[in-house]
């Protein structure tokens, strides 16, 4: 093993901050599997499942069809994660390809589990990445109140725990804009560190496009924009890096189709992009009862952003964007959810807010002040968790 492989696996320590995280990264995934024990596999989950066995096992019989659901607009990736587990089972447990779900749901252990583990998941990978993300940004305080909001986050706690596209529409999202921050960083520096971050975003790109094709299209939006403000001298080369990267996506969504013309080209023949902007998701969801902690969070956030110059700077001001544009965004096409993929930058603005304020002279005062609403968003998660489960 190389040096700087060696460096690089003892740069990494479980210490006390990777402990918090993982204990609530558990909490989080304990609430994931009460829900999931208490809720009933609906006719939805048995649809992601039975065709998202045919992705991976068997084409549909009708000739133009990628399953029996149909050709499938938008959102492969759910089809793919929720019948993933059970192809898995039914290899190891020797079945037949010819054993359908509904047989299946009778012998499989913990049906229910399997069905919707892909997704808790990807709830925990994209908490990690929010975690390591503002950790990195604001420092530890800011590391765990991020999250803390999301790990008690009953939106979040709901995507996670059915099969949909919404939960890895917002880990792509996510994902990709700060990947594309770091290759906007790392275009200052030497070049050997140019073509790992590249790369990664390519991957992360076709990711977000096989879980949503608007979440690519806006991810892509904001890595263009977010480059082109970061990449210092060096935005001559977004072009590109864009032609690569958009690329590299499509022949990841291809692959996803497992190469067949006809159902990917059926992306294109459908509306599953189509966008417009509209006020009610925002509506919607502030004025709900079980958003009213999160509500008086965002609303202090902006008033404290608006009072201290302090707080104006990139690290807060990019997520806060993001989190807009996507509350204003509706998808007329299929339906989505576009308010939940701004949740996690929501969470990044408030966590970088409450932190800067932690730094000042008023320390003491909003220690108490973020505590107070830490505990309140948890117990008013655990006591909407019998809701999540209807």
């Amino acid at each position: 093993m190389s040096r700087p492989s060696v460096h690089r696996l003892r740069k990494f320590r479980f210490e006390r901050p990777q402990q918090i995280a993982a204990l609530l990264l558990l909490l989080f995934f304990g609430q994931c599997l009460w829900i999931s024990a208490h809720r009933t596999l609906s006719e939805t989950d048995y649809q992601y499942a039975r065709c998202g066995r045919e992705t991976w096992e068997k084409p549909a019989l009708l000739t133009g069809y990628f399953t029996t659901c149909g050709n499938i607009p938008d959102g492969i990736l759910a089809w793919r994660a929720a019948g993933l587990p059970l192809t898995i089972d039914r290899i190891l447990s020797g079945e037949s390809a010819s054993t359908s779900t509904w047989e299946m749901r009778h012998e499989i252990w913990s049906i229910r589990l399997l069905v919707r583990l892909p997704f808790m998941l990807a709830g925990l990978a994209l908490g990690a990445c929010l975690w390591w993300v503002t950790r990195r940004l604001f420092g530890n305080t800011g590391g765990y109140i991020a999250l803390a909001l999301y790990c008690f986050s009953p939106p979040i706690l709901r995507a996670s725990t059915v099969p949909n596209s919404e939960i890895l529409a917002a880990f792509g999202i996510f994902s990709a804009v700060y990947t594309a921050i770091g290759v906007s960083h790392a275009l200052q520096g030497p070049r050997r560190k140019w073509r790992p971050r590249i790369i990664l975003l390519a991957v992360i790109l076709g990711f977000t496009a096989a879980a949503h094709i608007s979440a690519f299209a806006l991810a892509l939006l904001f890595c263009i924009a977010f480059m082109a403000w970061v990449a210092e001298g060096k935005r001559a080369l977004i072009p590109t890096l864009l032609i690569f990267w958009i690329v590299s996506a499509f022949l990841l969504l291809f692959a996803a189709y497992s190469f067949r013309l006809d159902a990917f080209s059926y992306i294109f023949r459908s509306a599953a992009g189509m966008l417009w902007i509209s006020l009610e998701p925002a509506r919607w969801f502030f004025t709900r009862l079980t958003s009213v902690i999160f509500t008086i969070a965002i609303a202090g956030s902006l008033a404290l952003y608006a009072a201290q110059r302090r707080s104006r700077y990139f690290g807060n001001t990019a997520p806060l964007i993001v989190a807009v544009v996507l509350f204003l965004v509706i998808t007329t096409g299929v339906h989505s959810e576009p308010w939940l993929w701004a949740l996690p930058f929501f969470i990044t603005f408030i966590a970088g807010i409450f932190a800067d304020v932690l730094e000042t002279r008023h320390r003491r005062l909003f220690l108490f002040v973020t505590g107070g609403i830490l505990l309140a968003q948890a117990a008013l998660c655990l006591a909407t968790l019998p809701l999540l489960t209807q």
